[in-house]
């Protein structure tokens, strides 16, 4: 098992010791299971995005966008 120091806002310690002690946890014990939860839908969304990435075909793609019109965005759309 590995130590980790780090720095939260207060409130959001606040929150997560308020969540612990409701759940008859310590907040290390949430920390972690949170770190993992989010470690591991990173990783399987990132496995997702390969498996789609390897379906696809550049000339597909080139197909569908040409099919995008060539006019100005709307105003709320627009990049400044």
């Amino acid at each position: 098992m590995s130590t980790l120091t780090i720095q939260l806002p207060d409130s959001l310690h606040g929150k997560l010791r308020e969540f612990a002690d409701a759940g008859g946890t310590s907040v290390e014990q949430l920390v972690a299971a949170a770190a993992g939860e989010k470690l591991a839908a990173m990783l399987a969304g990132s496995e997702y995005l390969r498996r789609e990435a390897a379906l696809g075909s550049r000339a597909d793609f080139q197909r569908v966008l040409a099919k995008v019109p060539n006019v100005p965005a709307e105003p709320y759309d627009a990049l400044e």
